[in-house]
């Protein structure tokens, strides 16, 4: 079992937030984000290396969890660890995601080529899945007892402007010549929202899906037009609303995205 490395809030009543993937990237920007409004910032990430070294850059009020949101004993581990030091979780932020399998110099119109489901390996959609889709429902799923425990709490799952069947259902829409393996994983994981938020309104536990918009990441190799402070911007804001807001939302900066 994956172990995780902890700290002791130093605010007891400091709300708790878990963002996975949040090593590099838009969630390390969420988290930086987030300590600032006061919140204990949990950095989940596969590498307790890069996971200590973001945790760090956000400031006292952070630790690194180890946490693989495609491994049971991960998750497992990573509950334990917040529930024996924190005993709450007021916002869970499912970041965590994966675009492109292969070679990371590979520019980005091959890996959209190569993503197409004409193309793709059904290896690949299904490595994709495990992350986008399936470990999203694992990590709500595993936290469910201790967001249920916490007053207020809410969910933030990161989507995919891409992941719109409205929108690349539109012919004069040019970005769905790159509708493939992540952007289908990413409705999926739309639908997957939906599915949570419906399911936990009547226990007043917010699920909103945030579309961050094309932010320079790894993700897409650094090839989008928004800042890592822009994309992170309206989930930030979602998040901040916690239950006091609507839930089975899905919105960006520009306002609701098209399902």
């Amino acid at each position: 079992m994956m172990t995780s490395t902890t700290i002791t809030p130093h605010h007891d009543s400091a709300p708790v937030t878990l963002i996975s993937g949040a090593n590099r990237g838009i969630g390390l920007q969420v988290g930086k984000e987030l300590a600032a409004e006061g919140f204990t910032v949990l950095v989940g990430s596969r590498n307790p290396e890069r996971g200590a070294k973001a945790a760090a850059e956000i400031g006292p009020d952070a630790v690194a969890i180890r946490l693989d949101v495609t491994d049971g004993a991960s998750i497992g581990s990573a509950v334990d660890c917040v529930g024996a030091d924190f005993g709450r979780l007021d916002l869970l932020v499912n970041n965590a995601g994966v675009s492109f399998l292969g070679d990371q110099s590979t520019p980005l119109p091959e890996r959209a080529r190569t993503g197409l489901l004409t193309n793709a390996t059904l290896e690949s959609v299904r490595q994709i899945y495990e992350t986008n889709v399936f470990g999203v429902i694992a990590l709500t799923q595993a936290f469910l007892p201790l967001l249920r425990a916490t007053e207020g709490s809410s969910v933030v799952n990161v989507g995919s402007g891409g992941g719109s069947l409205a929108a690349n259902s539109d012919p004069d829409n040019p970005h769905r010549r790159m509708f493939g393996a992540y952007s289908a994983s990413k409705t999926a994981l739309h639908a997957v929202s939906l599915a949570f938020a419906t399911a936990l309104e009547p226990e007043d536990i917010a699920v909103n899906t945030v579309d961050p918009g094309m932010t320079a990441t790894a993700l897409n190799d650094f090839q989008g037009t928004k800042s890592v402070e822009d994309g992170a911007a309206h989930i930030v804001e979602v998040a901040l609303r916690g239950s006091d807001g609507p839930t089975g939302t899905f919105t960006s900066d520009e306002g609701p995205v098209p399902w």
